[in-house]
């Protein structure tokens, strides 16, 4: 395979992520399908296609703010999940171990961040 966002840990460890929210939606209420639920997908969906729409811009800066725009959506998505708890809709062990994956994937936005600002720095 050639060069792609698809190599990228910070992209493998996402979609990874946003599979299990999308697994998450599946079992949330009736009553939330067209509010967390639409909610979560549309964060989730967000959090990988802003790395990949900001690899493929090939300017570091255009780059880096896809990639805040991607942080941004996981950071409602830690959120949302904190509805969940707070709702009582799934065991809240299962959901906090979703946001300490959340929390892993963010560690990977912001060392993928750094790095292209150390890379633009250079240049």
């Amino acid at each position: 395979m050639q060069y792609s966002f698809e190599n990228l840990e910070v992209y493998k460890e996402a979609r990874e992520f946003r599979k299990e929210m999308y697994k998450l939606i599946k079992e949330l209420p009736a009553k939330e399908k067209y509010n967390l639920v639409s909610q979560i997908r549309r964060a989730s969906l967000s959090l990988t296609n802003c790395i990949a729409e900001g690899h493929g811009r090939y300017h570091y800066q255009e780059n880096i703010q896809f990639l805040r725009q991607s942080r941004g959506s996981l950071e409602e998505l830690i959120d949302d999940l904190n509805t969940c708890i707070d709702e009582q809709y799934l065991e809240e062990p299962r959901l906090n171990k979703l946001k300490e994956k959340a929390y892993e994937v963010l560690k990977k936005l912001n060392g993928y961040i750094k790095y292209l600002r150390s890379q633009k720095n250079k240049n």
